[in-house]
């Protein structure tokens, strides 16, 4: 019994799958069928992106769904070659290879390796919310920059002209060069197949439009002979399963592959979990990200035996597995099969796809990835996200994927460590017809409590922001139109107070008594009580003017206010009284004091007839 639960631990997708209901076989036949013949076309697709052979893609295509079927958590996220992973591998491996093709294929088995031995153990550290961590602006960069990169890089083999630049911004400037030495026969190849995919999903989108660019165009090479005319083809593929072998480390460039890996795994882990999770959300239930972690790195290490590259959540195809009514992770399942028969007895025919064609199906996935509009969104919403976003597409397009997420990961933390440091210092009042305080900034034509200045700080009060907080403090003295006799501090918002902030509460405490105004906080009594012990604070005269909450912070304020008030009118009626008397003239008598006239019984009056 013992062992089964830890077999479920280790393999979530088991249990479902011994369960299986025969009422989800139609559906789950159909969206397996329909994921492979996505796959099959996207996959040889990237592997020329990555530089690889066709089968090298067909490759990682089969363990890796089939092991992510019993590890993953997810029932409808399908593992695949992704374009952001295909281009992040072809920019690491290709300056170490250095034009060698064994040592090319040798490296980015290795960083494959790698990349799923990190996954394993952030796993075991329990690191899955690291996929939190890089924000989705920077998401949304990575994959534009991505895109326009593989948007570039495919200009070359549509107009069949031979490229000279690598980076973007040259091959940008290289595109009139390659117009002028496009080859027709090529760029009627391409157009045809533009025409296919642009209007295939208008007439159906049950098949797809990958899937029949690819025979349209093998076949229009096959029965037209486009090689004799120049159009260039994939040429013979490899047929048969890979062979599971444990890959070659050379140890002069495992450093620099282990790091490339640590990152890799960080990035096709984060962009998975955005997939997973939505669909997970569509559909209902949760995932767990430590155990997707695990399930992420099983994957890349398969598909690292079994001569394949790196994996992760392919979006394209999990949504071609949700909308044709996938349930279960037998989906999976059923598309790698589907790929190991074609690689058992049909690769003949692949020799015959034209590269353009394989072009345009790139060029099409990249559009789809492309998201200007979310930029305008956060433009108008958050401007950092914006400046997270553009930086990271950026440096994408300059420095390659590595180095851009780095640099936005880095710009992420500065901009969290600024936000923490410098928390806003908010002036609350009260909004009649509503229950509760308010920012005065969203209300400024709000009246407030004359001599009553309530501020919540929004963080906490530790040593890097304890001057700013004290500073906010007396700059919101000093706006105000009124002397302020009470400062209230709303301490609900402050998470956390060090020895620092103890000392900077009392420090303020300090000053704003030498300008005769008194402290008062409120929120967190019995936490702020704690805090003075645990810091042995040795001053408790703060302790003595906590309230539990605001509100009887503000009627202990307006208690007060009310007795002054009723003071003050029981001092003017004495006055008054003593005015009339002395006018009056002829009383010898000195006048009764007020409190002996308040405090003196009354004479009976007339008994009631």
């Amino acid at each position: 019994m013992q062992a089964l639960a830890h077999l479920n631990r280790v393999l979530p997708g088991l249990q479902p799958l011994l369960k299986y209901r025969a009422a989800d076989w139609p559906h789950d036949l159909r969206a397996g069928l329909s994921v492979a013949a996505v796959a099959i076309p996207i996959a040889i697709a990237y592997a020329q992106l990555a530089g690889f052979s066709p089968s090298t893609g067909l490759y990682a295509s089969i363990l890796p769904m089939v092991v992510y079927a019993f590890a993953g958590t997810s029932r409808q996220l399908i593992i695949g070659p992704d374009a952001a992973t295909c281009a992040m591998l072809a920019a690491v491996v290709a300056p170490l290879a250095a034009g060698n093709s064994g040592l090319y294929l040798s490296y980015t088995i290795a960083l494959t390796l790698l990349t799923g031995v990190f996954c394993l153990a952030a796993s075991f550290l329990r690191l899955g919310g690291l996929a939190d961590f890089l924000a989705k602006p920077i998401i949304i960069g990575l994959l534009n920059g991505v895109s326009l990169s593989i948007l570039i890089g495919q200009v070359s083999k549509v107009l069949g002209s031979k490229p000279e630049a690598s980076r973007f911004f040259k091959q940008l400037l290289e595109i009139p060069d390659l117009v002028l030495r496009a080859h027709w026969p090529t760029v009627i190849m391409s157009i045809g197949c533009a025409a296919v995919m642009f209007l295939m999903p208008r007439y159906t989108k049950r098949v797809p439009a990958s899937l029949v660019t690819m025979i349209v165009a093998g076949l229009a090479a096959f029965l037209f002979g486009l090689d004799k005319h120049g159009v260039a083809l994939i040429g013979p593929v490899a047929g048969g399963l890979p062979d599971l072998e444990w890959p070659e480390l050379h140890i002069d460039v495992v450093g620099e592959i282990a790091a490339s890996a640590a990152g890799l795994a960080l990035v096709l882990f984060t962009s998975g979990m955005l997939t997973a999770r939505s669909f997970a959300e569509r559909n209902g239930y949760d995932i767990d990200v430590d155990r997707e972690f695990a399930a992420f790195g099983l994957a890349n290490i398969v598909s690292a035996l079994s001569q394949g590259f790196a994996v992760t959540g392919a979006d394209s195809r999990t949504a071609v597995s949700d909308s044709n009514g996938g349930r279960t992770q037998l989906v999976s399942i059923i598309a790698a099969l589907t790929i190991s028969g074609l690689l058992l007895i049909g690769t003949a025919s692949l020799a015959w796809l034209p590269i353009p064609a394989l072009g345009v199906v790139l060029i099409f996935a990249s559009w789809s990835l492309l998201d200007f509009q979310v930029f305008r969104r956060y433009h108008q919403i958050e401007r950092s996200a914006l400046v997270l976003g553009v930086i990271t597409m950026l440096g994408v397009l300059a420095f390659g994927a590595i180095k851009a997420i780095m640099l936005a990961v880095s710009l992420a933390l500065l901009m969290f460590i600024r936000r923490v440091a410098r928390p806003d210092c908010e002036e609350l009042v009260n909004i009649p017809g509503r229950a509760g305080l308010y920012n005065h900034k969203l209300f400024p034509n709000a009246a407030i409590i004359d001599g009553l200045l309530l501020l919540r700080f929004c963080g906490p009060l530790v040593f890097f922001n304890a001057n700013h907080f004290r500073a906010e403090v007396h700059r919101a003295i000093a706006r105000q139109p009124v002397p302020v006799e009470r400062v209230v501090l709303d301490m609900i918002a402050m998470t956390d107070v060090d020895i620092t902030g103890i000392d900077t509460l009392e420090r303020l405490d300090a000053e704003l008594a030498a300008k005769n105004i008194t402290l008062i906080l409120a929120g967190r009594q019995i936490e702020f009580e704690q805090w003075l012990i645990t810091t042995k604070h040795p001053d408790e005269s703060l302790q003595q003017r906590a309230f539990p909450t605001m509100r009887q912070a503000i009627r202990h304020w307006r208690v007060r206010e009310d007795l002054d008030v009723a003071a003050a009118e029981t001092d003017g009626s004495a006055d008054e009284t003593d005015a009339a008397a002395a006018a009056a003239g002829g009383q010898d008598n000195p006048p009764t004091p007020a409190s002996a006239s308040v405090n003196a019984p009354r004479a009976p009056g007339p008994a009631a007839g």
